[in-house]
Parts: C-alpha cells; structure tokens; sequence
C-alpha cells in the first residue's frame, strides 16, 4: 500500500516555479488536500459537536459500534439544512 501523504514545501521550494515538476507537484498536493478536507470534516463533527475525544476501552465491538453510530450522526448533522429545507422547515 501506497500511503500519500502530504510534501514539505522544502521539496518543491527548491524547484523553479515555472518549471513543469513544480506544477505537477502542486497540483498532486491539492488534490490531496481537497481529498483530506472533505475526509477530515466529519471528524470535526464528531469531536465537536458529540463530544467524542477519547475512547474508552470497552471491546472491539462496542467500540465500532459507537462509531458507525456517531458517523451516521455525523452525516445528518451535515445534511440536517438540505433535509430541513426540503421539510419547508428552515432553522440554522
């Protein structure tokens, strides 16, 4: 497995802003970023609005359990203004 993560800005600083290397790098490196903003949210979510920054030791099982649960949480909670509208009922 491959893993992608981000490059430090010291490995295309060197390179020469016109030349096609450092276009190339630059694009890979927003299209990893928009990836990881949109992967990153609905931890936030979760975090911030639920409360859940620490796990507790309770077995595997229950452990996933709480997590599907609060993904699924998460997905109506960001979803909650789309589905409110179509309702007819609009609360920010």
């Amino acid at each position: 497995m491959i893993w992608q993560i981000a490059a430090r800005r010291s490995m295309y600083k060197k390179l020469s802003k016109r030349s096609a290397l450092y276009k190339a790098k630059r694009k890979i490196e927003k299209s990893k970023a928009q990836v990881r903003a949109k992967v990153e949210h609905p931890f936030r979510v979760i975090k911030r609005q639920f409360g859940y920054v620490k796990t507790r030791f309770r077995g595997l099982a229950k452990n996933t359990a709480q997590l599907v649960t609060l993904f699924a949480l998460s997905n109506l909670w960001m979803a909650r203004r789309h589905l409110l509208t179509n309702a007819g009922e609009v609360r920010l």
